[in-house]
C-alpha cells in the first residue's frame, strides 16, 4: 500500500526504561556513539525539582530535551503530549535540528502505562511516531528486591519487548539465575540481552506489538486510559492536587513515601568529608536510599568535579570529570529515598559541612 506523499513518515521511537540505578544513562551513552543512531533526539524525563541525569548524556546537547515532572501520575501524560506535539511543530517548521529517531529515557520511578497510552492511542502522535520498542534495564544485584518492593519496576518488566540485565558481573550466579526466572515469569519468553548488545538489537529492532505482550499490560493500559479526575490545568512550580490523592485505587497513584530532594554546597568539599557523610548515611538508612547521584566540588581539584552515583547501599566508583557539565559549579546531590524524612538527611549534611567549615584552614 502506497503512503500519502503529503504525510511525513512516522518517526521511529524507542522507550528506554528501568528502575533507579539500572544503568539507563550508561547504556544510552554507548548506543548514541553508534553511527546507526546518528540524528537521534533524546527526551529525558527526570523525577524531582532538579535533575542531573540529562547532564550525563554525552555529546547530544543540541539533540536533547529535558522533561521535568515532580509527579509520576497523569501529569506526565499531559506534559509528554505537549512536549511531543511541540517537537513535531518545530521539526515540521525547521525550527529544530532535524532528527530521524526519538529515544525517551524515563525516570526510574516511572510507570510506563501512561507513556505507552500516549504513544499507542493518541490519534495524532500515534500517526506521527512509530513505537519501535520498549527496552527495560534490570539491575542484577538489586533486581529481585526491587521487583518485590516496587510495582513500577514490575510494570517496566511487563511492558518490555527487550530486557537488558545489567551488573551481572557483580551478582552471584545463583542470584542472577533466580532473577532471570523471575523476569520470565513476569514476561514469558522475553529476550534478555547483555549491556554490550549491538545497537541494532536494542534500538529499532522491530515494531512494538502490543498483542504479543503479557495480558497484564493490556489490562493496565485499559485502566490507565480512564480519564484522570480533578483539575488538570497544571501550573508548574505549584503544588498539584490530584484526585488520586484521595483515591487509593487510582492506577496512576504513586508511592507517597518516595521523595526526591537536592543537597547543595557553595564551597568545595574535602573528599574525606564526603566519604564520611556517605558512609554514615548508608549505615543508618541502607536500602531506603533508592538513589544518590550528583556532582561534588572537591577541595583541591578546581574545575574537575567528582561524579558520584549510588544505588541503595552500593556506591559505584566515582568519576573525576575534566570539567563541569553546566554553568552551575556548586556541589549538588540528588537523593531519591523511601520512608526517610528529608529533614533528617539535611541535618546530617549540614552537620558535616559545618564540621568542615569549623576546621582550621591551611595556607
Amino acid at each position: 500500500m502506497s503512503g500519502d506523499p503529503a504525510r511525513p513518515l512516522p518517526v521511529p521511537l524507542t522507550l528506554l526504561t528501568g528502575f533507579l540505578g539500572a544503568g539507563k544513562t550508561t547504556l544510552l551513552n554507548r548506543l548514541l556513539k553508534d553511527p546507526s543512531l546518528a540524528g537521534t533526539l533524546v527526551l529525558v524525563n527526570e523525577f524531582g525539582e532538579i535533575g542531573l541525569d540529562h547532564l550525563m548524556i554525552e555529546g547530544v546537547e543540541e539533540n536533547m530535551i529535558l522533561l521535568e515532572s515532580g509527579c509520576l501520575c497523569c501529569t506526565i501524560r499531559d506534559d509528554l503530549i505537549v512536549t511531543l506535539e511541540d517537537l513535531l511543530r518545530r521539526r515540521d517548521n525547521d525550527r529544530i535540528t532535524p532528527f530521524s529517531r526519538l529515544v525517551i529515557e524515563t525516570t526510574g520511578l516511572a510507570d510506563p502505562a501512561p507513556i505507552l497510552n500516549v504513544l499507542i492511542n493518541h490519534p495524532y502522535l500515534a500517526m506521527r511516531f512509530r513505537l519501535d520498542g520498549v527496552v527495560t534495564l534490570v539491575d542484577a544485584v538489586n533486581g529481585m528486591a526491587t521487583l518485590d518492593s516496587h510495582e513500577e519496576a514490575r510494570r517496566q518488566v511487563v511492558a518490555a519487548d527487550r530486557l537488558v540485565l545489567t551488573k551481572a558481573e557483580l551478582a552471584t550466579p545463583e542470584t542472577a539465575a533466580a532473577l532471570r526466572q523471575r523476569l520470565d515469569s513476569l514476561n514469558p519468553g522475553i529476550a534478555i540481552l547483555q549491556p554490550d548488545a549491538p545497537a541494532a538489537d536494542l534500538i529499532g529492532a522491530g515494531l512494538y506489538d502490543l498483542a504479543k505482550q503479557p495480558h497484564a499490560l493490556r489490562h493496565w493500559l485499559a485502566e490507565d486510559a480512564l480519564p484522570c479526575h480533578g483539575d488538570h490545568d497544571h501550573h508548574h512550580g505549584h503544588d498539584h492536587h490530584h484526585a488520586h490523592d484521595q483515591n487509593p485505587h487510582d492506577v496512576n497513584r504513586h508511592d507517597a513515601s518516595i521523595r526526591a530532594f537536592v543537597l547543595a554546597a557553595e564551597q568545595p568539599i574535602a573528599r574525606t568529608t564526603f566519604d564520611l557523610f556517605w558512609t554514615l548515611l548508608r549505615s543508618i538508612h541502607g536500602p531506603r536510599l533508592l538513589r544518590l547521584k550528583g556532582l561534588v566540588d572537591i577541595a583541591g581539584e578546581p574545575g574537575r568535579p567528582l561524579l558520584v552515583h549510588a544505588v541503595q547501599q552500593i556506591l559505584h566508583p566515582p568519576i573525576q570529570l575534566d570539567s563541569w557539565p553546566d554553568a552551575d559549579h556548586r556541589s549538588r546531590l540528588v537523593l531519591i529515598v523511601k520512608d526517610i524524612e528529608e529533614d533528617t538527611v539535611r541535618k546530617l549534611w549540614s552537620a558535616f559541612l559545618g564540621q568542615m567549615s569549623a576546621q582550621p584552614q591551611t595556607a
